[in-house]
């Protein structure tokens, strides 16, 4: 493992105790994902979620090794019948970079007409042919008088993971940390 790839595991580990939220929980889960990988780089997202009365909380932590993306998500549940007292779910996925077949950056920048300033706001999704979403509509054709069937028109996507930083409310660093972490997996995805 090189010097760098250390240094951006304590860093990975750091940003999950920041959270505060329930940080050996989420690292365990992390850290057994990544098996012992090196850290390229990394973003950490916690979000709130809001359910009837009550605040859930949620954490998505999203790595990149040097061979594969892992997508961790770890939320907070109530006790219910099965499981008798409060409790946490974490989920990973791994991805061979050789599987990731677009990163789409959407960067919302604010008065665009000073020039270039931060991005006041960044969705990045990335698709890996694990969900495809079909969205279709009645095809139609230029006569306005045509009643004919001319069957069905659409678009396949692939809509694997979607991720939003907004400087309003994470702060212009989260939307920076999102941006860096999708042009290094930008950059490793290129030739994989």
């Amino acid at each position: 493992m090189r010097t760098s790839d250390r240094d951006r595991a304590l860093d990975l580990r750091e940003a999950i105790h920041h959270t505060g939220y329930y940080p050996d929980v989420v690292a365990d889960g992390v850290e057994g994902a990544v098996a012992g990988e090196g850290v390229v780089s990394f973003y950490v997202h916690h979000e709130p979620t809001f359910d009837r009365d009550e605040v859930r909380r949620h954490l998505t932590v999203v790595v990149l090794t040097p061979s594969r993306l892992i997508v961790t998500h770890t939320d907070e549940h109530a006790a219910d019948e099965m499981i008798t007292e409060p409790y946490t779910s974490t989920s990973t996925e791994a991805i061979a970079l050789s599987s990731v077949k677009s990163v789409v950056v959407t960067r919302m920048v604010t008065d665009p007409t000073s020039g270039p300033t931060p991005a006041a706001e960044a969705v990045v999704t990335i698709g890996w042919g694990g969900v495809s979403r079909i969205d279709l509509e009645p095809a139609a054709c230029q006569d306005p008088e045509c009643e004919a069937d001319h069957g069905y028109t659409g678009v396949l996507a692939s809509d694997d993971f979607s991720i939003r930083a907004s400087a309003t409310a994470e702060g212009t660093d989260a939307v920076e940390s999102l941006l860096a972490f999708a042009a290094s997996l930008s950059a490793r995805t290129q030739n994989a």
